[in-house]
């Protein structure tokens, strides 16, 4: 049965306590990773681990917003960019053993197809339509990251919305239901941008350090790579903390 993605009604974010939510890439073999975005199954399991032993639940980003309005605490936001085909075979297991669902954020102008768009690494497979769907029915959140994973900042206003309505025009007829998230390639947004992920119906947007932008359609996130364990962790969580309680620059940059 998929998760519940039905837009979440969610108020405006309280700017002392925002959502923590956590970025991940690939999950496979880290040892050829020129961008640091891959992390093997097992240093996912001791991440997830570390998360249950601190009283938090792994979840996706609408239900992590859904359950917030609601006034529950104890959750952490699960994100997976780029929609890799290893997410299937080495991601989904380990979430499910832990009991989390995650939103998988993919790209239905590359179904089948690989990472192009990153110079240096190796080609990693992306989902094909069928595994879209089979993401879904594992009952994690299908979100859109774009069609074809470009800097949106850089695009005409017809390329923009193509992007943002047509990706999401795309999934609803793959998943049978139109996604409610957005992510922005390459973590970067403006005003014009965050407006078409608005304009597209989008209830909700993930940024990286998304500065004067952050609200609900320019959520800040943490990204994770393999070397984080407890400590760092823990560390990265107080500094999203303290970031998110100062003015910071809008604009971010970072993720692939």
């Amino acid at each position: 049965m998929a998760a519940d993605t039905s837009p979440p009604r969610a108020r405006a974010l309280p700017r002392r306590s925002p959502p923590w939510i956590l970025t991940y890439h690939s999950v496979s073999d880290p040892a050829d990773d020129p961008y640091g975005i891959t992390v093997s199954a097992r240093r996912l399991d001791e991440q997830l681990t570390w998360l249950r032993r601190r009283g938090l639940s792994g979840v996706g980003v609408s239900e992590l917003l859904r359950e917030r309005a609601a006034g529950r605490r104890g959750l952490v936001g699960l994100t997976f960019d780029d929609g890799y085909a290893d997410f299937l075979e080495d991601a989904l297991p380990v979430l499910l053993a832990h009991g989390c669902t995650a939103t998988v954020f993919v790209l239905p102008g590359r179904p089948g197809g690989s990472n192009t768009w990153d110079p240096l690494g190796p080609r990693r497979p992306l989902l094909t339509e069928e595994g879209i769907r089979t993401v879904a029915a594992a009952g994690m959140e299908v979100g859109s990251h774009g069609l074809l994973h470009r800097d949106l900042t850089e695009l005409s206003d017809d390329e923009l919305r193509e992007e943002t309505q047509g990706s999401r025009e795309a999934l609803a007829r793959i998943t049978g239901q139109a996604p409610a998230g957005f992510c922005y390639p390459y973590g970067t947004a403006d005003r014009r941008v965050v407006g078409a992920v608005r304009e597209a119906g989008y209830a909700y947007g993930c940024a990286l350090v998304p500065g004067s932008l952050a609200g609900p359609l320019a959520l800040p996130r943490t990204h994770v790579s393999q070397a984080d364990r407890g400590a760092r962790l823990r560390a990265k969580e107080v500094r999203h903390r303290l970031r998110s309680r100062s003015a910071a620059p809008a604009g971010a940059g970072g993720a692939r």
